[in-house]
């Protein structure tokens, strides 16, 4: 996954950096995006949760 320089793993805390929001927007945006398909949960969970982009 790349997204402005970004490579790795997609966390909620990642995502609240990159959106400058709070960590419980950073991860309602994320159940959203899983809800709509563009995310997928990796198998990782607890601390670890992280996410990619679904093949297109």
């Amino acid at each position: 996954m790349q997204f402005d320089g970004f490579f790795g793993k997609l966390t909620t805390g990642k995502w609240a950096k990159i959106a400058k929001c709070s960590s419980d927007t950073a991860l309602n945006d994320i159940k959203d995006l899983l809800a709509k398909g563009m995310l997928v949960k990796n198998e990782e969970g607890g601390r670890s949760t992280n996410y990619s982009l679904t093949e297109v």
